[in-house]
């Protein structure tokens, strides 16, 4: 299996890694959170690059493309620890580009693309405990709309964004709908994350809805499938600049006369840590290429990076602060802030527990991981 990135995908790259290196430095990253964690602007910096449109058909604007580069975006991404929600804006426009009428793509993925308009994935609930299954929101037709009454937290960007798509029961089974924010019977409650970004409670008493599909669990089940890829490609960018950050604290501080690059110790830790950078890598490229995979087997396998991912990013983020000592937790230093979003990314669309669950119940007859 070839592993080497095309020209194309290797200037995408570049380009989002200068955007990140010129125009998402540490001090804007810090403004962003203090005025509340989401930037109209930034977001549609990325958009003017056309990250907007990656997974958007260029009939609507967009740029075509597919898994590997979303993963190579969100790893620059995830390197800049980029506080606007690129990747929900992959998990919708992905949706609505398999699943929705034609007459709802023409109306909202061009906006999409532009980065006029901002959809969010509004799916969790408080009793689902990260099951797609569990929906207690529920929809009722209501002339050519529907009626959605329901409660979904942690919804990212959730008081800034300009809709929804939401899961709710119709007719006793799991559809999916388009929900304005402005429309009525909408509420919001925005609060920054642990991380620095911005998440909102979002409240539906009989909010009018558009329907997207009918056939709602195995959509979701999809659109969770691009956020769990997307955000092990994101994992990975935050591990390679952790790691980077550590082996240069390592090199430059010094105890007893002499650099912490020296002692024996700290150096096996960090060989540990390589180690865990290359398996999540490996893992994220893997759950890349399953993403266009038959239903069973693309869950299957973003339930096994999913896993190892976390594993990966509570290890590495944890030994980091460890081999910094306690700058490593300062709001001052950047590496703390690294460590926050390995530790917010780890619980994103299913925590490290969860997945070995998922991964025991799919487990076959043959557990390997390409059987």
């Amino acid at each position: 299996m070839d592993f080497n990135f095309s020209d194309d995908q290797e200037q995408l790259r570049d380009a989002v890694r200068k955007w990140v290196d010129r125009s998402y430095g540490f001090e804007r990253r810090r403004g962003i959170t203090r005025a509340g964690g989401f930037d109209r602007a930034a977001y549609q910096e990325l958009a003017e690059l056309g990250l907007a449109g990656l997974y958007v058909s260029e009939d609507h604007g967009g740029m075509a493309m597919g898994p590997v580069e979303a993963m190579v975006v969100m790893e620059e991404l995830g390197r800049g620890i980029v506080l606007e929600p690129l990747g929900q804006t992959l998990v919708t426009t992905g949706l609505l580009g398999a699943y929705a009428p034609e007459a709802l793509k023409s109306q909202w993925l061009p906006k999409m693309a532009s980065g006029e308009a901002l959809v969010v994935l509004a799916h969790q609930e408080r009793k689902a405990r990260y099951r797609l299954d569990q929906c207690e929101a529920t929809a009722t037709p209501s002339g050519d709309a529907w009626k959605i009454s329901g409660d979904k937290g942690i919804v990212p960007a959730g008081d800034q964004a300009d809709a929804f798509i939401v899961p709710a029961k119709a007719n006793g089974k799991i559809a999916l709908f388009l929900v304005e924010r402005q429309t009525q019977g909408v509420s919001t409650r925005g609060y920054p994350t642990m991380e620095g970004a911005r998440a909102a409670e979002v409240g539906l008493r009989d909010a009018t809805g558009t329907l997207v599909t009918q056939d709602g669990l195995p959509a979701l089940e999809h659109a969770v499938d691009i956020g769990i890829a997307c955000t092990c490609a994101e994992a990975v960018g935050v591990i390679d600049r952790t790691m980077q950050l550590t082996a240069e604290y390592l090199n430059t501080r010094k105890q007893f006369g002499v650099t912490l690059a020296t002692f024996q110790a700290l150096r096996h830790r960090m060989a540990d840590m390589k180690m865990q950078q290359e398996l999540a890598r490996s893992m994220s490229y893997y759950a890349s290429l399953k993403l266009n995979a038959p239903a069973d087997e693309r869950r299957r396998a973003m339930a096994r990076a999913k896993y190892q991912l976390g594993v990966s990013m509570r290890f590495v983020g944890q030994n980091s602060v460890q081999l910094h000592g306690g700058i490593g937790v300062t709001d001052e230093y950047v590496g703390a802030h690294y460590f926050k979003k390995l530790t917010q990314l780890e619980v994103a669309f299913g925590d490290t527990l969860h997945h070995l669950g998922e991964v025991s119940e799919r487990m076959q007859d043959t557990a390997g991981v390409f059987a």
